[in-house]
């Protein structure tokens, strides 16, 4: 790899605040003829420390295609969180991992980054080892919206309630799914609306329950609106295992198999169980209706 720049953190999101330190990383890497790159962690820290899962905004795999298309870095270091990477000394982190391993010349941290063993590395710690090895340090402040300072955290209790419209606000980018498409069980089609079915991965947050009002961008690069239900679809199923299912407006294909990205744009109504397939049949078509005169208002 050549000598590069590195924006250090999780990105969980890609929200504002991580936006900050991409521009800053892709700036500096400019000036000095490096390559802009991403240092983060394949699962959260906090779940190998404590054995308990924690629930993210974005899979690894999102978090990498966030980090390209919103902000152009290509190189996306996505290391494993392992024994040996908690154990690892802070000093070590940076002088034989990030300088020693990856070629920094330059790194951008956020406010509050910790890191190393127990994380006992800090921005202090950080900038001041950074002047010792001649390399630079840009260390970023925390970025404010509404008075509120923009975090996973927050951003991840938006997504739970399904307030989709201020999750995006603090995210820059509408909240985004990227699943390949599996099979239903094809009750769309027999009341004329035919779905595609997403699966959730594993530790990655479910929005609150209901109707959306989406966007999917196809494996060509087009795009179409969407209604999508987040649920258990109690009128057809008694299971409770949640699915993700999409009508696309104006589509006609066949894409199981295939890869898809789902954007949320705004919360309809709660999911419901209605008394027949017709009466859920008809209350879609008004959701359709909503959603069309979403997007021809934008």
């Amino acid at each position: 790899m050549n000598q590069s720049v590195i924006a250090l953190g999780f990105f969980d999101g890609v929200h504002l605040g991580h936006g900050a330190l991409l521009k800053k990383a892709v700036e500096r890497a400019t000036e000095l003829n490096a390559t802009p790159a991403v240092f983060t962690f394949d699962r959260p820290p906090k779940e190998v420390v404590t054995g308990k899962p924690v629930f993210l905004i974005n899979s690894a795999e999102d978090r990498q295609e966030l980090i390209h298309r919103l902000y152009g870095i290509d190189h996306v270091i996505l290391a494993p969180f392992d024994r040996q990477m908690m154990t690892l000394p802070w000093e070590e982190f940076i002088v034989k991992l990030l300088v020693g391993q990856y070629h920094a010349i330059h790194l951008v941290a956020g406010h509050d980054y910790r890191f190393g063993h127990k994380n006992q590395g800090n921005t202090g710690l950080l900038r001041a080892k950074c002047e010792e090895l001649g390399i630079g340090c840009d260390i970023i402040p925390k970025v404010e919206k509404d008075g509120i300072t923009v975090s996973s955290t927050y951003i991840r209790t938006l997504v739970e309630k399904g307030d989709m419209e201020r999750a995006a606000a603090f995210l820059g980018h509408p909240h985004s799914l990227t699943q390949t498409v599996c099979h239903g069980r094809h009750i769309g089609r027999t009341i004329g609306i035919p779905t595609v079915n997403l699966a959730v991965p594993a530790h990655v947050l479910v929005p609150d329950h209901g109707v959306y009002i989406t966007r999917v961008y196809l494996p060509d690069g087009t795009s179409c609106p969407g209604i999508t239900n987040v649920g258990i679809r109690p009128t057809v199923c008694d299971s409770a295992t949640v699915s993700v299912e999409t009508f696309l407006l104006g589509f006609d294909g066949d894409l199981y198999g295939k890869q898809i990205r789902l954007e949320f744009y705004r919360h309809l109504r709660p999911e419901r169980k209605f008394d027949s397939l017709e009466a859920l049949r008809i209350q879609i078509q008004r959701d359709i209706g909503q959603a069309e005169t979403y997007f021809s208002a934008l």
